[in-house]
């Protein structure tokens, strides 16, 4: 079992920064690769980025490639969400999510793919 938490969402002007955390509890998070999703009202939950359990390999969304980066700290069973040059479209619910994988390197993409969900924290960026 892994109880994820997020904070550090917030509102924001367009072109500004937020970083996101992502605690995790158990003593096996290190066996976990840990994504970000988010969910805007009327839309469908969308991966935005991840890494996996060993932190050395990364997946991002086209959508936030260049401006968002992801890493981790498994001592400190911790994912962190770096987003830069923040614009009004990542207004969402944005939740980090763990999935169990047999593969170091891999990062799942989809959401049916992680085990264990936090609540979100909400990021809002205004215009």
């Amino acid at each position: 079992q892994v109880h994820m938490v997020e904070s550090g969402g917030g509102l924001v002007q367009a072109g500004g920064s937020l970083r996101l955390s992502c605690a995790a509890s158990g003593r096996t998070f290190s066996m976990y690769a840990i994504g970000w999703f988010r969910q805007a009202p009327g839309k469908e939950r969308e991966f935005v980025i991840g890494i996996s359990r060993s932190g050395d390999s990364t997946s991002y969304a086209d959508s936030v490639k260049g401006r968002f980066t992801i890493s981790r700290d498994n001592a400190k069973n911790t994912v962190y969400l770096q987003m830069n040059s923040l614009k009004p479209e990542d207004t969402a619910l944005y939740y980090c999510a763990a999935a169990f994988t047999n593969s170091a390197r891999r990062v799942p993409g989809k959401v049916a793919e992680y085990d264990y969900w936090g609540q979100g924290t909400q990021v809002t960026v205004s215009s």
